[in-house]
């Protein structure tokens, strides 16, 4: 058939990768220049976030009951989850951890969460082994097609997994290397007489320009200390979303500042310097992993067309000196 022809052309394969890569690239040129734009939308989430846990902190008031903090998720992702019991055969306890360290918070990304993973393995499955047994099977036999389609399955199942661990870890580098300027900032605005909660809703305004991520949780901080009963659960909860050693420290000892009494600005002073020396600390890691890492591009692109330019005039002279030279 033609569509199989036109499928299996290593030509065509060659094109659509080469597109996809270029489509990458272009795409991550062009990021910085979106990231802007994305930050009012990311403060109105958090926005509206504040006003969830205004209204929570009201029906619990008025209620006196817990059952009334219950959220609600609609939809046919929802039925299937709830229907197959998914939440219970797929469990995983970290999840709402997970999801609220790649920025999905609420009921709905964990009710998402469940449903892909549910659903990919069969998804990735059924492709691989629709091209492999209709379209192409490359020469290989049943066996190896029959698992490579349970490689599918395979894939398909640790494929949400993998997506919240890359989106987490692009969040965790963005926050983490915007925290120690937000430091600085925010003992700036504590040393001039702020509260903690103004200084931290300052400090959120004015570093959605290198981070809009940390904008965020810093937003969300100011919310929580204003809603939830404890202010070290708001703290706690930073924490744990960004799930890093040097912001961990940090929230730590403004609990023990809270809590017994000590400066803030002296904590926050030798937090930054800390935070600082780290972020200075991974710069120069990843400044030594260079040559390492350089050494096989320079194998294979720079040297071969090094040689040729070093030997090609060489080799041209010796040829055609060889071609003139009388029999």
């Amino acid at each position: 058939m033609d569509i199989v022809k036109v499928l299996t052309d290593p030509q065509n394969i060659v094109s659509a990768l080469s597109a996809v890569v270029v489509f990458a690239t272009i795409v991550t040129i062009a990021q910085p220049l979106l990231i802007r734009s994305t930050l009012e939308t990311r403060l109105k989430s958090v926005s509206t976030r504040r006003e969830e846990l205004r209204r929570k902190s009201r029906e619990a008031l008025a209620s006196k009951s817990s059952n009334s903090l219950r959220q609600t998720d609609e939809g046919l992702h929802k039925t299937i989850v709830e229907r197959l019991q998914l939440s219970r055969l797929l469990e995983d306890p970290q999840v709402v951890e997970k999801l609220a360290q790649a920025g999905y918070r609420g009921p709905r990304p964990v009710t998402m969460f469940y449903f892909f993973r549910f659903v990919l393995p069969f998804v990735f499955g059924a492709a691989t082994a629709f091209y492999l047994f209709v379209i192409n099977d490359f020469g290989m036999p049943m066996l190896t097609q029959i698992a490579a389609s349970v490689g599918g399955l395979t894939l398909g199942y640790y494929a949400p997994n993998v997506y919240i661990s890359n989106v987490s870890q692009k969040r965790r580098e963005s926050i983490v290397g915007a925290f120690p300027d937000a430091l600085d900032l925010l003992l700036i605005c504590v040393e001039s007489g702020m509260s903690i909660e103004m200084a931290i809703q300052k400090v959120s305004q004015e570093i959605g320009g290198s981070s809009i991520e940390l904008a965020e949780e810093l937003t969300l901080l100011t919310a929580e200390l204003s809603y939830l009963p404890e202010r070290r659960q708001a703290y706690e909860g930073l924490a744990r979303r960004t799930n890093h050693p040097g912001i961990r420290s940090v929230t730590t000892a403004m609990i023990q500042a809270e809590r017994y009494g000590t400066p803030l600005g002296t904590a926050l002073r030798v937090m930054a310097k800390e935070n600082r020396d780290m972020r200075i600390a991974g710069a120069e890691k990843k400044a030594s992993q260079l040559p390492a890492k350089l050494t096989v591009p320079m194998i294979l692109f720079f040297l071969p067309v090094l040689f040729v330019v070093i030997l090609g005039p060489a080799v041209i002279k010796v040829s055609d000196m060889m071609a003139t030279k009388p029999v």
